[in-house]
């Protein structure tokens, strides 16, 4: 009775016949609709189609019944996800919505230089390449990548994909701080406070907001005659760092890869001059009143805490 009761290898193998010709029969009728959007559709958007429908072919064909490899259970991106990293990389970066950029980032933080992406955000960046998004204002905010898998994320999980920076003056003019003194550097300043939390992160979209990963920034927060102390912030949106820019000033941080790329030093400048004259977030090391800022021609300078440089941000996603 109890053998009787067991059912058969046979009857598994019949089993698993059933469910791979049912899949078939519904893997077909797929494609048939799929034939038709392909027809109406862009082709970037054809293209991220039939490269996640090439994934359920071949899971069809294997004979699995499990979700496609790739997705939240096996690291990187989701399945979702996926599907937007494909349509990113079958159209031009300059073309990319922040959705776009936000997934390529994320593949390119869980994969390196293996995820599909990787290759086409640095060439994006290495062209300089602008995007764009409009401010609550209805000023039009530009901005192109400057590093890849730079900056640490502050929960400690590793690196953010893409970091960003502004490209324009869609923020206007700003002063440091409202007292004559650099003392607590860019951890105690005013204008850290309004970019992370006041009215200047209020002028950022929602779905920018949104997306934007905090990150650990390292800045010489003491300030003063003297100032040499570097301390750790956690910022979404952050000034660059004198080192950042031109390279090995105040050990402040690692100079991005687009900055490097171009061959920038402080006296070698002509690649940093991006956008008009405006702040970094390094105090200046030899006074009690200066910050530093890139000037025109990309020199490195430096301005009053009081006095107004356009602010060109950075952020992660």
């Amino acid at each position: 009775m109890h053998a009787a009761a067991i059912s058969p290898r046979g009857g598994v193998a019949r089993r698993a016949a059933q469910l791979r010709g049912q899949g078939l029969i519904e893997y077909a009728l797929i494609i048939a609709v799929i034939g038709l959007v392909i027809v109406f559709a862009g082709p970037g958007v054809a293209g991220a189609i039939r490269n996640q429908f090439n994934l359920v072919g071949n899971t069809v064909n294997n004979g699995t019944t499990g979700g496609i490899e790739g997705g939240a259970t096996g690291g990187g991106s989701t399945g979702a996800d996926s599907v937007t990293v494909q349509a990113a990389i079958a159209k031009d970066a300059n073309d990319w919505t922040l959705d776009e950029q936000k997934a390529v980032a994320e593949d390119i933080a869980a994969k390196g230089e293996a995820s599909p992406a990787y290759a086409k955000a640095k060439a994006a960046m290495d062209a300089g390449t602008k995007f764009s998004v409009k401010l609550t204002n209805g000023e039009t905010l530009e901005y192109l990548i400057i590093g890849i898998n730079h900056d640490d994320l502050a929960d400690g999980s590793g690196k953010a994909g893409l970091t960003f920076e502004v490209t324009n003056k869609a923020l206007g003019p700003q002063r440091m701080s409202v007292t004559k003194t650099n003392a607590g550097g860019w951890e105690k300043s005013e204008l850290r406070g309004r970019l992370n939390s006041g009215d200047l992160w209020a002028l950022l979209p929602s779905e920018l907001q949104s997306k934007a990963k905090a990150v650990t920034k390292m800045t010489d927060n003491k300030g003063g005659d003297g100032a040499g102390n570097v301390s750790a912030t956690t910022d979404k949106v952050f000034l660059l760092s004198s080192t950042e820019v031109w390279g090995d000033l105040q050990s402040d941080g690692a100079q991005y890869e687009f900055y490097a790329s171009k061959g920038v030093t402080k006296s070698n400048c002509a690649g940093a001059a991006v956008g008009g004259f405006h702040w970094t977030r390094s105090v200046d090391p030899n006074s009690s009143t200066y910050f530093r800022y890139v000037y025109f021609g990309g020199v490195c300078d430096i301005n009053l805490v009081t006095g107004r440089s356009y602010v060109q941000p950075a952020f992660c996603f």
